[in-house]
């Protein structure tokens, strides 16, 4: 396998321990720097030089992408993807775990446990943002910090209102998210690789600290996760499209509640911590991947006039709910089931005998207009606000209320309901 690292450091410590490992499995591995690359779109095929030459061929890549590059970083990205050249983290996949707004909304679409979390861009709205996820004390977190920085523990509202409004004010987007006190100072970095978890550590941040980031001081140890710690790491790098990441959770009450996943974690804290070759489970499995490499499938399956892909909800009443798939009639409407969500359980390309139950959800490939027709009518996610009528409604209780209380009461108006948006 001829493997390119992207990295604009090639001397760190991830970069050096993933750059041996594949030499020692007998790979041709590069490291090039990703701002060195230029890419080319004016050829019938997609393209990219290196230095001003045209690149060689290669088989994989492991981009290691800083934050202040990820514009460009993930451009290069995908145009070795559109080169048919294997990542393991996509360039989607990347650019949405950076975002951590974008990656908390994501995750919370699949049910995936996080702290209460809000965003917000108008000072008159902090306060009841605060209130939201559980009030003061809240964690105020810059939308594209790392390694700890730009987090920031508020321990009164009138104080993170201040800091919010100060971060506001520099043009910076924040995320306000409710504090969990039981794991202060404590989280879990997880290692995922493929489907599967190939080392865990708990780091413990250092005095008074509540950032357990190794960068501000914390300490490692190795810790053994349980099968739901496990699964809520893996599933969580699954749903960002990244096929290795690093999962940080924290250890609520109620469990497993992820705060981020990074699409280039760092090597040399877990490493140290459990002792495990992390870096040669990486090339490992990119190695096993090479033959079949990831595409954008909604990009190809929807290059077909009328065709493309969907999610179909099978609702409680639907006439699908207990027929089995071959019963359902979606083949005789063109339709192909591809995946079948069920909760937290994924059935990719199921049996034409598997019965549907109401709340699966269709992942499909089909005629849209088919589709269309059989997604129900969006349902108003708040009733509509009638005007009252003119005479009331119980006359005995009119007829009872005092003259003062009838002359004094305020008309209805049409205007939103309390706690509506107008």
């Amino acid at each position: 396998m001829k493997l390119a690292i992207l990295s604009r450091a090639p001397q760190a410590y991830s970069t050096q321990r993933l750059r041996t490992a594949a030499m020692d499995r007998g790979h041709v591995v590069k490291v090039l720097n990703t701002l060195r690359f230029s890419i080319d779109l004016s050829g019938d095929e997609p393209d990219l030089q290196y230095r001003g030459r045209l690149l060689s061929d290669y088989d994989a890549i492991i981009p290691r992408i800083g934050n202040s590059i990820t514009y460009f970083g993930t451009a290069v990205v995908r145009q070795f993807e559109q080169m048919d050249v294997y990542t393991p983290n996509t360039a989607n996949g990347i650019t949405n775990s950076r975002d951590k707004l974008r990656a908390n909304q994501i995750l919370s679409r699949h049910n995936i446990g996080m702290p209460a979390t809000a965003f917000v861009t108008n000072r008159a709205d902090v306060r009841r943002a605060i209130d939201r996820v559980g009030g003061a004390p809240v964690v105020i977190k810059l939308l594209e910090g790392t390694q700890g920085i730009g987090v920031i523990l508020a321990p009164e509202a009138k104080i993170a209102e201040s800091i919010v409004e100060t971060l506001h004010s520099t043009k910076q987007n924040v995320l306000i998210q409710s504090f969990i006190s039981e794991s202060r100072g404590r989280d879990i970095r997880a290692l995922v690789v493929g489907d599967r978890v190939v080392a865990a550590m708990r780091r413990v941040a250092s005095g008074d600290e509540f950032r357990s980031n190794v960068h501000r001081g914390g300490t490692v140890e190795k810790v053994a996760l349980t099968p739901e710690y496990e699964e809520a790491a893996v599933r969580s790098a699954q749903i960002m499209g990244l096929r290795v990441a690093g999962v940080d959770m924290l250890e609520g009450n109620d469990g497993p509640l992820v705060m981020e996943v990074n699409s280039s974690p760092g090597l040399e804290g877990i490493e140290r911590a459990t002792g495990l070759d992390v870096a040669g489970a990486i090339i490992d499995f990119i190695a096993n991947q090479v033959a079949f490499p990831e595409i954008d499938v909604r990009q190809r399956l929807s290059l077909s006039t009328g065709y493309g892909v969907a999610e179909l909800l099978v609702h409680t009443n639907a006439e699908l709910v207990g027929k089995t798939i071959k019963e359902s009639g979606l083949w005789d409407r063109d339709i192909t089931v591809l995946t079948l969500h069920r909760g937290a359980t994924v059935i990719p390309n199921p049996r034409s005998g598997v019965e549907l139950q109401p709340g699966d959800r269709l992942l499909c490939f089909g005629k849209l207009e088919e589709m269309r027709s059989m997604i129900p009518d969006r349902r108003k996610r708040r009733t509509k606000v009638h005007r009252l009528p003119k005479e009331p409604l119980i006359r005995d209780a009119a007829v009872a209320a005092p003259p003062a209380a009838a002359t004094t009461a305020p008309a209805v108006s049409s205007a939103a309901a309390p706690g509506t948006a107008e």
